[in-house]
């Protein structure tokens, strides 16, 4: 098992980056961060949780590419419901193209169950300071190529047939909290009203069990990530998402590519309201 690299600012190492190699098939075994952590030590990931040991931290994961699942556990099978089948991916990297303290950049292969290459991801991760105290910020940008000879699909439990569940693409599993953890976007606030809505950024904002208030802000990095609606979950799980199959599968043709980036504002401090959110948005983008 290699050591995971590292994003860190000045001395401070803010995020892990596990390559997942030592993963068990079910997992769908992908490269993921964990843990994220505040300026301050306070950490805004899971991995590996006992209500799903699938999700991993802050990662890419997508239950249908092509027949096979790289989100890991069960498959949503169209009028049967999730099932245990065995069809599992994995993403393992092919070779780092840049790797310093504060960047990390990769080319991925996405491993069929036989071991063919069905997608190729270039993938970035940037950590930068932010002139707001006890805040940092992350990017994470990643583009998918088709490899295969042949049209495939990208879908998701809800192309699959299940409602509301376009869950795949860039997804980030939220730690044990103390009850009050709130989600909210410019224009809604609560799971139900925010789920399957489009907006600019989401916000989540709670207090670990310690009693250590945090905040985590994503934003999407223009077209065609703004698409994507936003996917959360509060009452089963604290995670959110940006759902790349939300109601209809991505297409790409044999060669195709596409992209998708988005920016996080992590902060030692709660997300009080909207004008504090685009306050920390704005400073992120000087």
């Amino acid at each position: 098992m290699s050591e995971p690299a590292t994003l860190r600012l000045g001395g401070t190492t803010v995020a892990w980056y596990d390559d997942g190699a030592a993963l068990e098939p079910p997992l769908a075994p992908r490269p993921h961060l964990h843990p994220v952590r505040t300026l301050a030590g306070t950490t805004v990931t899971d991995a590996c949780p006992a209500d799903h040991r699938w999700h991993l931290g802050v990662s890419v994961a997508i239950q249908d590419v092509d027949r096979t699942n790289f989100w890991g556990g069960r498959t949503y099978v169209r009028d049967h419901g999730y099932q245990w089948l065995g069809d599992h991916g994995r993403v393992i990297r092919g070779e780092w193209l840049e790797r310093a303290a504060d960047h990390l950049e990769e080319r991925l292969d996405w491993l069929g169950r036989d071991g063919s290459v069905l997608l190729t991801e270039h993938r970035t991760l940037r950590a930068s300071a932010m002139p707001v105290p006890g805040a940092w910020r992350l990017d994470l940008t990643f583009t998918l190529r088709n490899a295969t000879g042949h049209a495939i699909e990208l879908g998701s439990p809800a192309t699959n047939g299940r409602d509301r569940a376009g869950y795949g693409g860039f997804f980030w599993r939220l730690p044990a909290h103390d009850g009050s953890l709130g989600v909210f976007t410019a224009g809604a606030s609560g799971e139900d009203a925010v789920h399957g809505t489009v907006s600019g950024w989401i916000a989540v904002t709670a207090a670990d069990q310690a009693g250590r208030e945090w905040s985590v802000v994503v934003e999407h990095g223009g077209e065609p990530s703004a698409w994507d609606p936003w996917f959360v979950r509060v009452a089963g799980y604290p995670g959110i998402g940006a759902a790349l199959a939300w109601a209809a599968p991505v297409s790409l043709d044999a060669g195709d590519e596409m992209r998708r980036s988005f920016r996080a504002v992590i902060v030692d401090a709660k997300a009080v309201d909207t004008a504090r959110v685009e306050l920390w948005l704005r400073r992120a983008r000087l």
